[in-house]
C-alpha cells in the first residue's frame, strides 16, 4: 500500500511538472510574439535569448534589430510579467514600462492572431 501511494504521489509530481513547462512554453512564445509588434518598421529581428526575468513570473527576450544593410545590429530586450497560467499582465522595454492601454491593444488585438504566429522570431525553435 505504501509504495502505491508513493508512487501515486510521483506520478502526480511529474504531472505538475509537464503543466509548469507547458505555461514556461506558453509564456516565452507569449513574450517572443510581443517582439515584432515593438520593433520599427522595415527592420529584420535576431533572436538572441528567451529566459526566466528578474522573477519566476517573468519571461525576458532579449534580440538584435538591424535596419539597411551594413547598419550595425541594436541590441533590445523586452520582460512580459505574467499572472496565473500564461496571462500577459505586464511588458517593459529598455525604453521602461509599456503603458496599460497599449499593453491592452497588444493583447486583444495582436497577440492571438495568425499575424503575430507568422512574425513569432522563435517560432519552430526550442
Amino acid at each position: 500500500m505504501r509504495f502505491s501511494a508513493t508512487a501515486l504521489g510521483l506520478v502526480a509530481l511529474l504531472g505538475l511538472a509537464a503543466c509548469e513547462s507547458s505555461v514556461d512554453r506558453q509564456r516565452a512564445a507569449i513574450c517572443r510574439r510581443v517582439v515584432p509588434a515593438l520593433a520599427p518598421p522595415d527592420t529584420s529581428l535576431k533572436l538572441l535569448r528567451v529566459a526566466t526575468g528578474a522573477t519566476y513570473d517573468e519571461v525576458r527576450v532579449d534580440y538584435a534589430v538591424s535596419g539597411r544593410p551594413g547598419q550595425a545590429a541594436r541590441q533590445r530586450w523586452v520582460a512580459c510579467g505574467f499572472g496565473p497560467g500564461a496571462e500577459l499582465l505586464s511588458l517593459a522595454t529598455e525604453g521602461g514600462p509599456v503603458n496599460g492601454a497599449s499593453l491592452y491593444l497588444l493583447r486583444h488585438y495582436y497577440l492571438d492572431t495568425p499575424e503575430a504566429a507568422a512574425a513569432d522570431p522563435g517560432a519552430g525553435t526550442r
